[in-house]
């Protein structure tokens, strides 16, 4: 179901924004007003979700380890796995957001014949992740010569280093290969995994599909239709400087492809793909792990009166000691006010 609707949403969007550009001539609409609107909604829906976390109150370390904590000094501490300072905690949040840690210790059992369990070396997910995301990280980048005049150095350096395999007029982008062959793969790893596929759910499955007609509507625009890059250009910069202008003959699969994007945007700051910020944010990963050595106090706890068992043995001693329960004290070496107390 999950994934039958999700196709459908996807599809659907294409339709809308080839039937709205291509029949119905809604180019200002789809050109300009939709991704205002997805720029305004990313922006905000980030602060907003970033704000609403930071005001979380984490008052205890809840860190999520998978090594020996700092004990004794003739025990080995994991530093990474476990840390207890603050910069131990830098290292593996860095590792964490760099280089997917987690993800590549992660291993993968199965039962067989015998019955018998079997731990088996996964690590196509960790490499698939970390493709997809680093080749998006350099798409993103490429794409700002349409945002900036002139052009950082840089841009044209990460796009020199990306299409040094030169193939065809345009250059291949070794990126955009790398990038569709990542996000299918983590489509068809959910697909065909039944435990996966069984606890998926559409949110699970949007953003994938959406991905992947993102970079074949990208990949079109750039290698067959032949998309006018100083008319795509003039619109980006149009958009971001509050002076929008829509020319004239940009392609449908373009605004197809702006669509998508801007679709994207508008549902970044409310689905899962919010763990881009929220990582940092995290309290799972970003405390040390020091409770055993500090004592971390809840400041927004009510007050309340204690009642200690001091007290309460000298409320109830001598019932105690008739009902037979033992006491830390004997009733000859109680205070005289607590034995008043009690007989009263």
């Amino acid at each position: 179901m999950g994934i039958r609707f999700s196709l459908v949403a996807v599809v659907a969007l294409v339709l809308a924004a080839f039937l709205g550009v291509g029949t119905a001539g809604l180019n200002h609409f789809f050109g300009v007003t939709v991704p205002s609107i997805a720029l305004v909604v990313f922006l905000g829906g980030v602060v907003f979700r970033v704000l609403k976390w930071g005001r979380s109150p984490v008052p205890f370390r809840i860190p999520t380890t998978a090594g020996q904590q700092k004990t004794l000094s003739w025990i080995p501490q994991n530093k990474l796995d476990n840390p207890s300072t603050k910069m131990q905690t830098v290292g593996r949040m860095v590792l964490e957001v760099l280089l997917f840690r987690s993800l590549f210790r992660n291993t993968k059992f199965e039962i067989e014949k015998g019955p018998k369990l079997y731990y088996q070396w996964e690590k196509w997910l960790w490499l698939a992740s970390l493709a997809f995301h680093y080749c998006f990280l350099v798409i993103l980048i490429r794409h700002l010569r349409f945002f900036t005049d002139p052009v950082p150095f840089f841009v044209h350096d990460i796009e020199r280093l990306d299409g040094f395999f030169q193939v065809g007029l345009p250059g291949l982008y070794l990126t955009d290969a790398i990038f569709m062959l990542a996000v299918t793969y983590l489509l068809i790893r959910r697909l065909i995994i039944p435990q996966l596929r069984y606890i998926s759910l559409p949110q699970d499955y949007f953003p994938l599909f959406l991905l992947f007609t993102i970079g074949t509507t990208g990949i079109l625009t750039r290698y067959f239709t032949k998309v006018d890059l100083i008319k795509v250009k003039q619109l980006a910069i149009g958009i971001i400087s509050f002076h929008p202008v829509v020319p004239e003959g940009i392609g449908v699969i373009f605004f197809i492809h702006l669509f998508l994007v801007s679709t994207l945007l508008i549902y970044f700051p409310f689905s899962k793909l919010m763990h881009a910020g929220g990582i940092f944010l995290s309290p799972t990963r970003n405390l040390p792990n020091d409770s055993r050595f500090k004592r971390h106090v809840n400041p927004w706890n009510y007050p309340v009166k204690v009642h200690t068992y001091a007290e309460y043995e000298d409320h109830f001693r001598e019932k105690m000691v008739e009902a037979g329960l033992p006491v830390e004290k004997e009733l000859d070496e109680a205070p005289v006010t607590a034995q008043n107390s009690t007989e009263g």
